[in-house]
């Protein structure tokens, strides 16, 4: 399975690694960039507020919270390596999940072998969809996105001009407690629910 961490990590290994996951920091969102945003989010914005989402499933639902805020983490680590590569860059699905994999058995390597394969496997989980904790942050990560086009729009004055990121989402939506979110940020939009991605 995970062919992260050897074992033999340093302290010099892990500060190498601390300073790899800063990057992720300063690499903005691509999608917001080729959009000519202004001060577009960095990925560690976006994972950042994916996590704090994952705090808002209740006790009565079944997904594990903490496994959930650590998907949300992790889940785009690789980037710190990759970069956020977008649809409109023409790197195949196949060809960035190589990309991405590449980076973080890497990425993983620098650490103890334990917490190497915890975050390899948290990575693995993500991309593979499998668990209902691994489809809820998906979801999440989606919803972020078009929370993060709505305050756009809204900041930059352009009402409507990022209605294609909307559009990506149409459907996809699966967790109830996400779908209500949207619904609610159509309505914040003025937005008809069948024209924006619920």
């Amino acid at each position: 399975m995970a062919k992260s961490g050897v074992g033999k990590a340093t302290v010099s290994s892990i500060l190498r690694f601390i300073h790899i996951v800063g990057k992720l920091k300063d690499t903005k969102r691509t999608g917001w960039v080729e959009r000519n945003v202004q001060e577009p989010e960095s990925v560690a914005d976006h994972m950042y507020r994916m996590a704090v989402m994952t705090m808002l499933v209740n006790k009565d639902e079944s997904l594990d919270k903490q496994r959930c805020m650590k998907l949300a983490i992790v889940h785009d680590l690789a980037e710190a390596v990759v970069g956020d590569i977008s649809p409109a860059q023409g790197v195949s699905d196949e060809e960035k999940h190589r990309r991405e994999k590449e980076a973080i058995t890497e990425m993983t390597a620098l650490l103890p072998e334990d917490i190497g394969k915890e975050i390899y496997n948290l990575y693995e989980e993500y991309e593979s969809r499998q668990t209902e904790e691994a489809k809820f942050v998906k979801d999440l990560d989606m919803f972020d996105m078009v929370v993060q086009a709505h305050e756009y729009e809204v900041m930059e004055g352009r009402k409507g001009e990022l209605q294609d990121f909307f559009n990506s989402t149409k459907g996809k939506f699966r967790h109830p407690k996400v779908k209500q979110w949207v619904e609610e940020l159509n309505k914040e939009r003025n937005v008809p629910d069948d024209d924006s991605g619920s």
